[in-house]
């Protein structure tokens, strides 16, 4: 039996692994309770609703990826160097995933972002939040490789915007058709995408 002290965040894992892996609509508080191996009661101790529990699950969920991004996009890590890192780091944990589970997952919070988008404002809230958080990232590095000269980037955030959106609608894409291969060379899109095969061949 698990410990009364552990079900506050084995309903949150929970709840996340079922968004992820099927959808929010498949996340009924009676599923999550089962996988949880909690009661009814334990469910509304904690939370007053799937959507609070929801919106809880994902915050915690980037919370544990935030020191992974932190250190993939350090200042003190070449900014285009930064970018390649997250993409094979995304398409490498999403391969083991598809192997474990035999489905490309892709993003957890664009799939459920998609799904909730016009249906419950506590959950999409809570992941264009997280989203803003990620695309900061994207932000800084491509500033960063447009003040070194790696890019031509007039507007690093639009551009930013752009590459986010573009990588986003990729992973996305790879759910839809189940195939991880779509993200093994994103890397080389998104330097398409920044511009820096132009950058390059103009700086010779």
């Amino acid at each position: 039996m698990p410990r009364v002290s552990d079900m506050k965040d084995r309903l949150m894992e929970a709840a996340m692994e079922l968004m992820w892996q099927n959808s929010y609509g498949a996340a009924s508080v009676d599923a999550i309770c089962e996988r949880a191996g909690a009661k009814k009661g334990s469910f509304y101790y904690f939370f007053k609703s799937k959507s609070e529990l929801a919106a809880a699950a994902l915050e915690a969920d980037w919370q544990k990826k935030r020191a992974e991004m932190d250190s993939m996009f350090s200042p003190t890590v070449p900014p285009l160097e930064r970018l390649d890192r997250y993409f094979d780091f995304v398409y490498n944990r999403l391969a083991q995933l598809q192997k474990k589970c035999g489905a490309t997952l892709g993003c957890p919070f664009v799939s459920v972002g998609s799904e909730v988008s016009t249906q419950d404002q506590v959950v999409r809230e809570a992941i264009d939040r997280i989203m803003d958080r990620k695309l900061q990232f994207f932000i800084s590095a491509v500033r960063d490789a447009a003040a070194e000269g790696l890019i031509d980037a007039p507007d690093p955030e639009a551009k930013a915007k752009a590459l986010f959106a573009c990588y986003q609608g990729t992973v996305a894409q790879a759910r839809i058709q189940n195939d991880v291969e779509l993200l093994r060379q994103f890397k080389q899109v998104a330097r398409d995408v920044l511009g820096v095969r132009r950058a390059e061949a103009m700086a010779t």
